[in-house]
């Protein structure tokens, strides 16, 4: 491990610069990716992992006198299209399954038809595999749930870096679809969201982020577009309600293109991926690439680009990355403390990022516990609940703070009793901190009855001896 040093007067950092001047989407991000010179055959190999009947196409194409690399993802040999065409085009079949089903039932009244033909006409598939309702345009098939798609990304054969990725995006994904429609995230079926290429956008560009072996992802203002766009529950302004709640504290704006320029897939990779927002960063440029949208707008250049390069810079100011976390606190002097165990643990399983509890002297010099827990803006009125339900406080303070955290990543090292991850620590490229996943030597020590401190110290040692290596 070399430790950082406050004397060094040249710190560099590789930096990945996303600028989404015609917006932002899944597949945009991965044709960026590939151009950059992530292999397209990890990629496939990606989708493979996943087993979900999908295939990757890799092409060049122009766009507005721009080269940039299309990746587009085939479902059971279709093509998957933008998703204001693939409703357009539902709708379209419907209409027509419609039309031809009252002609047919007028026929059979005339006597030009039989009863047996009126039934196979009006089993006929619709254009597409998803299934629209021949009750209303606009109902779609049954979505995937989070929890489906948790098994099919746990189950993949990625990286556990990448597999985290991947479901943090989905989450983000879910958070904000269940807000606009006042739901929990687990009850939230993705109809667009969950269908197979989305998830081939979300997975392959976690593991693609992770290839291109980055300090940072740095995002540029996002154009959003205009108008209005189909989708599963008809007609919706741009950006759709879910790009505004992902983008909620991003720099956004419209150039004036009458068009879905950010997806919901596409902010929820910038949220997850990028650490912030800003212009270009100074760096010395080692690659770039475009990644193509499926339209080819008149005079405006439908790509993103992705630039690659090594920062450089004399100040000894560590590079972080700043976010904005919510804080709870509630006073609580009469709660069993087995309760308080378990309060502590569901909090965690909602999406705590933190929660710990410190002994106060409180009024009528009655002793009690300060419970504090750290989260998620977007969790915290999930969280006051919980805390009202499961505790005995009658009020919760809440607050919005700044935090700056290190760039974390993991990796796995081996022991003599099998494999554990390493959390570690970085700032400006230097690591900082790393220690052995708790979790990972526990169960290791319980199941080959050996010192808890024994494994510990094994895994430490694993990985100096690797980064010496």
């Amino acid at each position: 491990m070399v430790p950082y040093d406050e004397k060094s007067v040249s710190i560099s950092m590789r930096v990945a610069y996303l600028e989404c001047f015609s917006g932002m989407s899944g597949d945009m991000f991965l044709g960026a990716l590939v151009d950059a010179g992530v292999a397209p055959r990890l990629l496939e190999e990606t989708v493979a992992a996943l087993g979900i009947g999908a295939r990757l196409e890799v092409s060049r194409v122009v766009r507005s006198g721009i080269s940039a690399t299309k990746v587009d993802v085939y479902v059971d040999g279709e093509k998957d299209l933008p998703r204001e065409q693939y409703w357009e085009r539902q709708t379209t079949a419907h209409n027509e399954h419609e039309h031809r089903h009252g002609h047919h039932e007028h026929d059979h009244h005339e006597g030009k038809h039989s009863h047996q033909d009126a039934e196979s006409r009006a089993s006929r598939p619709l254009p597409h595999e998803h299934s629209v309702s021949h009750e209303h345009p606009h109902s779609h098939a049954h979505g995937r749930g989070l929890t489906e798609i948790r098994e099919i990304i746990s189950a993949a054969a990625i990286s556990e870096t990448a597999r985290k990725t991947a479901l943090a995006i989905f989450e983000a994904l879910g958070r904000a679809e269940a807000k606009i429609h006042n739901a929990s995230v687990e009850s939230v079926h993705f109809h667009e969201v969950g269908s197979v290429d989305a998830m081939v956008d979300i997975v392959c560009a976690a593991v693609g982020a992770e290839a291109l072996r980055v300090d940072e992802i740095v995002c540029s203002p996002l154009n959003v577009g205009g108008g209005t766009v189909k989708c599963a529950h008809g007609t919706i302004p741009v950006p759709a309600p879910a790009t505004v709640e992902l983008l909620g504290d991003a720099p956004v704006y419209s150039s004036g293109v009458l068009a879905e320029l950010v997806t919901p897939t596409g902010a929820a990779i910038v949220k997850t991926l990028a650490s912030r927002f800003a212009a270009f960063p100074e760096m010395k440029i080692e690659k770039s690439g475009y990644g193509a949208g499926s339209r080819d707008f008149p005079g405006h250049p439908n790509v993103v680009r992705l630039t690659v390069g090594e920062t450089a810079s004399n100040a000894v100011a560590a590079r972080t990355s700043s976010e904005t976390i919510t804080v709870l606190e509630a006073n609580l002097d009469d709660l069993n403390p087995q309760v308080f165990g378990y309060v502590m643990d569901r909090l965690f399983e909602e999406g705590a990022l933190d929660a710990f509890g410190m002994p106060v002297q409180m009024k009528k010099n009655r002793p009690g516990m300060l419970l504090t827990v750290l989260c998620k803006p977007e969790d915290a009125g999930k969280l006051t609940q919980l805390i009202f339900a499961e505790t005995t406080t009658l009020g919760v303070r809440r607050r919005d703070e700044m935090r700056e955290t290190l760039a974390r990543r993991w990796e796995k090292v081996h022991t003599p009793w099998g494999e554990v991850r390493i959390k570690i620590a970085s700032m400006n490229g230097t690591v900082t901190n790393y220690a052995p996943e708790y979790e990972d030597c526990r169960r290791i020590a319980a199941e080959h009855r050996v010192p808890l401190k024994r494994v510990m110290g094994e895994a430490v040692e694993s990985y100096l001896s690797k980064s010496r290596g």
